[in-house]
């Protein structure tokens, strides 16, 4: 059965294993090294099993400028995120008189050689201007960037060690066994949902809307870093698990782990998002309201609500190669009685709205909120959880 190609035509692959993988872990003693950030170390993973195709290592100096200024590699590969590998100034005299360096992981252990190609000045304010569209270090993306070094560091990398990880073991699905997957189950078109939150009613609906078009869905929540103030991994993960078992048909529903970090870049991270899916053997993707995105300080949001949708059309379908599913804000409409989206809605819906503010003074108060805005299963975890963390802060 042939599959959807993934990003530049080839599923890249740097990771050694067997005899080879011996013979690099020795050779990267003998190397100096440096320290991946958890993003970093996030990155490393997911450009080693070819979930970041054609990346083979983090960016050189004009693959990221391409990236910056026209959302795409220096070789017109539409791409939108920068994937770098940030250098303190000690840091980069060290790897200023290397040919290889090897890479850590905070704990000091040692994951991969990287080869020094490219070394170059890390302008902050520039970076976050083209990426997020502000410099405003309320936005965590520009936070971020303010804490890296001031200069990036691009090469080819080579994996001999994974990251080590302690959870959803049985859901840490690379791009070739998703492929695999996909092909065992006889699946050509499968749509993929990305999340970093507890999935509500509404985004319940946009899925099994999404799934009577094609043969599967890859829910695919990203379990990398996120912000301190984002639902803790652990808790999403039973959300995501007791959601999927009690209200989805287990054989048109595959749960995995996206390893990704949160960038909160939301058009281009829209449009990332999408290409990464595309090497795990998606055909479809779905873009909602306000994908990827965050609020300033004072609620508003640094995104338009449909931003997210309309940056796919900078690309033509052919460059993207992904299907877009494009959604409109849905809600439960009092009126007819379910969940609509703007497209769908009678013009004279009685929208039923419940604000993030008042969601959480219902869970921290231990009551279960309305039925038409959250699976009562899925509360009840959210409500346990806040328990548990005020026992802790006490």
């Amino acid at each position: 059965m042939k599959q959807i190609e993934p990003h530049g035509g080839v599923l890249v692959c740097r990771e050694v294993t067997g005899a080879a993988r011996a013979e690099t872990s020795e050779k990267a003693k003998k190397l100096k090294s440096i320290v991946l950030t958890e993003r970093e170390v996030c990155d490393l993973e997911m450009i080693a099993t070819g979930a970041m195709s054609p990346l083979q290592g983090f960016m050189i100096e004009r693959d990221y400028k391409a990236c910056l200024e026209y959302k795409r590699l220096a070789d017109g590969l539409p791409w939108t995120i920068p994937i770098v590998k940030s250098l303190s100034r000690d840091e980069k005299e060290i790897v200023a008189k290397e040919k290889e360096i090897t890479l850590q992981d905070s704990s000091g252990r040692a994951l991969a050689i990287l080869q020094v190609e490219s070394l170059f000045v890390h302008d902050k304010a520039e970076h976050a201007q083209k990426i997020y569209g502000t410099t405003d270090e309320a936005h965590p993306g520009v936070k971020q960037i303010n804490q890296m070094g001031d200069f990036f560091l691009g090469g080819r990398i080579t994996l001999f060690a994974r990251p080590a990880h302690q959870d959803y073991l049985d859901h840490r699905f690379d791009p070739e066994k998703t492929r695999a997957y996909f092909r065992e189950k006889g699946w050509k078109r499968i749509v993929a949902f990305q999340t970093r939150n507890p999935i509500h009613r509404a985004h319940e609906y946009l899925t099994k809307c999404a799934l009577e078009t094609v043969d599967g869905l890859l829910i695919h929540p990203l379990m990398g870093e996120t912000k301190s103030d984002d639902v803790p991994a652990r808790v999403r993960w039973d959300c995501y698990t007791t959601l999927v078992d009690r209200y989805y048909p287990k054989d048109k529903v595959l749960l995995g782990v996206f390893p990704a970090s949160m960038r909160y870049a939301g058009p281009r991270e829209a449009v990332w998002h999408a290409i990464c899916r595309k090497n795990y053997g998606c055909t479809h993707f779905i873009v909602g309201r306000d994908h990827a995105g965050c609020n300033r300080p004072d609620g508003k949001s640094y995104y338009g609500s449909y931003d997210a949708q309309l940056i796919f059309d900078e690309f033509s379908p052919s460059e993207i190669g992904i299907e877009i599913y494009k959604f409109e804000h849905s809600f439960y409409d009092r009126k007819s009685g379910g969940i609509v989206s703007y497209r769908t809605a009678p013009p004279d819906a009685d929208p039923f709205v419940v604000s993030g503010t008042k969601l959480r003074e219902l869970l921290r108060a231990g009551e279960i909120p309305p039925p038409e805005i959250t699976r009562p299963e899925v509360a009840k975890i959210l409500i346990d959880a806040m328990r548990e963390n005020e026992k802790v802060n006490q």
